[in-house]
């Protein structure tokens, strides 16, 4: 049997990040059930951060997430991890009041455009579905493959581990301590912290704890050519106001989405023909865009807690089980904030108010 201190089950952007701020305090183990970390939402992820994207708890985290994603710690990356990109939602005439309410949550983040400032912008666009825009000049692309590996990397430099194909299979409780079996061995900790992604439910039921309800939710993407005339290196990421499609520039070519949320079961996600020509039929009625190929699809998933809040915090059924769960599709933008309230409500830090709206407490009463 291995034991440390800490044992954090999922090697994805949460739990990598987690491990990281952890291996400061002690002792980290981190489990993962694949032959490589990352591999289901934190690789397939298209990430832009964005401090308006979320709830009011998720912008608040992404606020606290900013510093450390714009200026990382020495050692850490290679490469700046945040790129400008900006990003610009759009609506039809239909659409204005919703762009007004948009703006409104978020005082002084956008810039109301013109329908023709917009597609000055991005000149692809139609007429009748941008007549009116917002633009968020502080949207920036993330680069989520440095991220994750500078948590990992950081990780192991801070002398914590990684055992890969290590998905746990029994959890149980033995002298103060959870124990894991896995086809990879037998380990223990005294905290155990739960960031399996969309599997984070079925962990906790190993654990013998009922879930709390976080659903994984499909969604798909796919590359096309860009116009060939046109230098679209630096546009935008596009959104239409209902959020209903977007597209960006992505190394060369185009990311397309339908922006589609389908319930789904824990697994290796796969982009379906359908949600791939919804995307391609939305973006050709938004733009003149024609899309003739695909030239790569993917699909990931976004694990939503039923309020659409993360879950960060000591569950009080039971001792040393801790949530680190149910980020959707903010996971990449929040994870340093989220790791190191993470880091701080284990080792017994002051709590920060932020921490009563992520426990995992507001599901069951506690």
């Amino acid at each position: 049997m291995r034991s440390a201190d800490f044992l954090v089950i999922g090697a994805g952007m949460a739990g990598a990040s987690a491990a990281f701020a952890l291996a400061e305090h002690g002792s980290v183990i981190v489990l993962e059930q694949e032959e490589q970390p990352g591999f289901h939402a934190t690789g397939r992820s298209a990430a832009l951060f964005s401090e308006t994207y979320g709830n009011a708890t998720v912008r608040s985290l992404s606020r606290a997430s900013r510093p450390f994603l714009a200026d990382p710690p020495d050692g850490f990356c290679q490469a700046p991890l945040l790129r400008p990109r900006g990003a610009l939602f759009i609506a039809s005439e239909g659409e204005r009041g919703q762009l007004a309410e948009q703006a409104a949550e978020e005082p002084g983040a956008y810039a109301a455009l013109s329908g023709a400032e917009a597609r000055a912008m991005v000149l692809v666009l139609r007429p009748e579905a941008s007549a009116a825009g917002l633009y968020e000049a502080g949207a920036m692309d993330i680069d989520v493959n440095a991220l994750h590996q500078g948590f990992l990397g950081g990780l192991r430099r801070r002398s914590g581990e990684l055992a890969l194909e290590a998905g746990v299979e029994a959890l149980r409780r033995e002298g103060g301590a959870w124990v894991a079996e896995t086809k990879s061995g037998t380990f223990a900790a005294r905290i155990i912290v739960n960031a399996a992604g969309a599997w984070a439910d079925r962990v906790a039921a190993l654990a013998g704890l009922r879930p709390l309800g976080l659903q994984p939710k499909r969604r798909t993407a796919a590359l096309i050519d860009g116009p060939e005339d046109v230098d679209f290196a630096a546009w935008p990421l596009v959104i239409d106001a209902g959020e209903t499609f977007y597209f960006k520039p992505d190394a060369g070519q185009l990311l397309i989405s339908p922006a589609d949320e389908t319930d789904t079961e824990p697994g290796d996600a796969q982009a379906e023909e359908l949600d791939i020509a919804i995307a391609a039929d939305r973006v050709q009625a938004a733009t003149t865009l024609v899309v003739r190929r695909i030239a790569h699809r993917w699909a990931g998933l976004r694990t939503f807690a039923p309020d659409r809040t993360p879950v960060c915090g000591f569950d009080p059924r039971t001792e040393g089980f801790f949530w680190l769960a149910g980020q959707g599709g903010y996971g990449i933008q929040t994870a340093p904030a989220l790791a190191q309230l993470t880091a701080r409500l284990i080792t017994g830090g002051a709590p920060e108010m932020i921490a009563a709206a992520l426990s995992p407490a507001r599901f069951h009463g506690g």
